[in-house]
């Protein structure tokens, strides 16, 4: 029988190839029999693993005659995977001697001399030489975000992207409410609470696979941080309206938006195929039939000017407001570019030519950089002299942010976002 460990093991192979976590862990999860109890172990082992990193491998490197880089992948993920266990207070019996039972014949005694050293070595465990290998963080986050938001604000931040965030559900309210399906889900013995930035939003723990759940396997729910869901009703669709969605994919937003306007029609653009075909899917999953998916450029849109009367840009971004979702993103992305800061701009600089006069226009993203907040916002305006109005952003627990208005991690246990609300003079 399949373990947790081995779960761990080869979806951080995976990863480690350029897999992502949250698509792949509860692939993994439902290819085997495990228990609940094992498959919450599995994920802690997972995401754990990925977060801590860079912690990890200051705590291993000293204690392997190899450099980690040169490791096959598999060593290098038991032995990350060990350590990981021992630092989270797993008994050194079985941090280390069930990982060496997960290993190939081959390594076991190579990966079983690294984790007896290291659980030599504490506790106490060596001190993190800085903020950046103690969080687990590459030092430009540490750095860019100390800028950004002020030390404490950084810091705090970091932090909690580094806790397991809640699943929160959409209730779908052609189908169902959120009393109902919050009843839905505590009858299962599932932890339930209502959302604090959006009633209807339904926070969940101990419900394992979110996918899996009848109410979103049956198109009742969907998985979406309150943040997203905040944004969504910034745009203040109505029924009837005509509603552009630009970097629609994979579709969270776009599904949103159509479950309000009824008797209106949302364009869900996005210039990946692949990314479109999920969005299409969650459409028929929700029974959606008002949602159109175009493949386009958003900076070059196939749509006649000013015949949409709301609009949504949810901007491609470094996403450093969403690394609790997803942790081996801050091994991946890089700093925010003057080009990233272009399509921001160019993007929104192509829904504002497409919204009537009068329209709204709402630009989003899940980053706390100022270079993809405030700084894009400015460089629109600067283009677009005397045509779009600011209007006042949302209030607490959203903070001003320039000419609009951020919610930090921290201030409501919800994604990081940014958001400006702007209307076509």
């Amino acid at each position: 029988m399949t373990t947790a460990r081995e779960v761990a093991r080869d979806v951080l192979v995976r990863v480690d190839d350029g897999a992502y976590s949250n698509l792949v862990l509860p692939e993994a999860l439902r290819r085997t029999d495990l228990p609940a109890r094992d498959r919450a172990f599995a994920t802690d082992l997972v995401y754990g693993t990925l977060r801590a990193q860079r912690r990890l491998d200051a705590l291993v490197a000293p204690h392997s005659r190899q450099a980690l880089d040169a490791l096959e992948p598999t060593v290098r993920a038991l032995l990350r995977l060990g350590a990981y266990q021992l630092l989270h207070d797993v008994a050194a019996h079985a941090a280390v001697g069930e990982t060496v039972a997960a290993a190939p014949p081959r390594a076991r005694g190579y990966v079983n001399a690294v984790l007896r050293s290291v659980a030599g070595s504490g506790p106490p465990w060596p001190e993190p030489t800085s903020v950046g290998e103690s969080l687990s963080y590459p030092d430009w986050i540490v750095a860019r975000l100390t800028a950004d938001l002020g030390a404490e604000d950084a810091l705090r931040a970091l932090e909690v992207e580094n806790e397991p965030p809640l699943v929160t559900l959409r209730p779908n309210p052609r189908r169902t409410d959120a009393d109902a399906l919050a009843a839905e889900l505590g009858a299962s013995g599932a932890q339930v609470t209502r959302g604090g930035l959006v009633p209807d939003a339904v926070a969940v723990r101990g419900a394992g696979d979110p996918a899996a759940l009848p109410a979103v396997r049956e198109g009742r729910a969907t998985p979406q941080d309150e943040a997203s869901q905040a944004v969504a009703t910034l745009v203040q669709a109505r029924a009837g309206d005509v509603v552009l969605d630009v970097a629609a994919a994979p579709g969270g937003k776009s599904t949103g938006l159509a479950e309000g306007v009824d008797t209106g029609v949302v364009v869900a653009v996005d210039a990946h195929a692949g990314r479109l075909d999920r969005a299409r899917d969650a459409a028929r999953r929700l029974g959606l039939e008002n949602v159109r998916s175009v493949l386009a450029d958003g900076r070059r849109l196939p749509i006649a000017a000013a015949s949409v009367d709301r609009a949504l840009v949810d901007a491609p971004c470094s996403g450093l407001g969403v690394l609790r979702r997803r942790p081996e993103a801050r091994w991946r992305v890089g700093e925010p570019t003057a080009e990233l800061a272009a399509l921001q701009a160019g993007l929104v600089l192509g829904a504002a030519a497409a919204v009537r006069p009068g329209g709204r226009l709402v630009y989003s993203v899940c980053t706390l950089t100022r270079t993809e907040t405030t700084g894009v916002l400015d460089a629109v305006l600067a283009r677009l002299p005397g045509q779009l109005e600011v209007q006042a952003p949302p209030g607490p627990p959203w903070r001003p942010w320039g000419q609009g208005a951020l919610l930090l991690p921290q201030t409501a246990g919800t994604d990081g976002m940014f958001v400006a609300v702007l209307q076509r003079r």
